[in-house]
């Protein structure tokens, strides 16, 4: 967990998310190295699940065409063996319980310590049931990352309390997408967990222009990006590897000017 605590110590960080397979691995692969390039402190990789109760239509909708692609969870752990030859920052995961469940729980977390995958979110995993997988991800040095959404009340400071690698706090109701404005907020959650943790946290969930990634992070420590990431590969495919660069770019500059 060093090099996940390392990234993101001391420092106003940008965390892009992909979901691996979409359109296809090799492009997957390009991406995450060029996002890595352009200062992306820490990148999530989603692996495609049939069912994503926690995102909207613009991840859903990858995840479909990853799945309709034949990308399975062992090709994904091959493509991030490769990543991990040019690509040093951390890197997490964002599935579902039930993958995990049905692959294996020692097996995953086995295969994550091999290829370096330096922490795990698990949306559907409540608090109180995380401890079926904490053993398992701690045993492999992964960190298994909490999620604390704007209904979280009075829960929030027992969250932050346990928590591990850096929170990640839903800055709206609902799924993932984008959002025009963000209403909820987040100063008054934020000092609940700077009262209960020292670990960076990440605002995501509706982010996507470098004035939400400047506010997120000036607000906490990162901003978390996907669904306009996501949205960018839909349009250029194979291409996209280059345009999501400069996004990234773009909106790290942003980050920083909240230093």
């Amino acid at each position: 967990m060093t090099k996940l605590q390392n990234a993101l110590k001391n420092k106003k960080a940008f965390i892009p998310f992909i979901t691996a397979g979409d359109p296809d691995l090799e492009t997957t692969e390009k991406i995450i190295i060029a996002m890595a390039q352009n200062g992306a402190d820490l990148i999530e990789i989603g692996i495609p699940f049939s069912d994503p109760v926690a995102e909207g239509p613009v991840i859903a909708e990858a995840s479909k065409r990853a799945l309709d692609n034949g990308v399975t969870t062992d090709d994904i752990f091959a493509m991030v063996k490769k990543v991990r030859e040019k690509v040093d920052i951390p890197l997490a995961f964002m599935t579902y319980a039930n993958l995990l469940y049905v692959y294996g729980k020692e097996k995953f977390f086995t295969k994550c310590k091999e290829v370096d995958i330096n922490a795990v979110i698990i949306p559907d995993i409540p608090y109180e049931e995380k401890d079926e997988l904490l053993s398992y991800a701690n045993a492999k040095d992964v960190a298994l990352i909490s999620l604390i959404a704007p209904t979280s009340k009075q829960r929030v400071a027992m969250i932050a309390k346990e928590a591990q690698g850096f929170i990640y706090l839903v800055s709206s109701l609902g799924v993932t997408g984008v959002r025009s404005e963000i209403k909820t907020d987040l100063d008054s959650i934020v000092k609940i967990i700077r009262e209960n943790s020292d670990l960076p946290i990440g605002i995501g969930f509706g982010i996507s222009t470098p004035e939400q990634a400047q506010k997120a992070a000036a607000t906490a420590d990162a901003a978390i990006v996907g669904s306009a990431i996501v949205k960018m590969i839909a349009e250029y495919g194979r291409d996209a590897a280059e345009p999501v660069g400069e996004y990234v770019k773009e909106m790290k500059t942003a980050v920083i000017k909240a230093q």
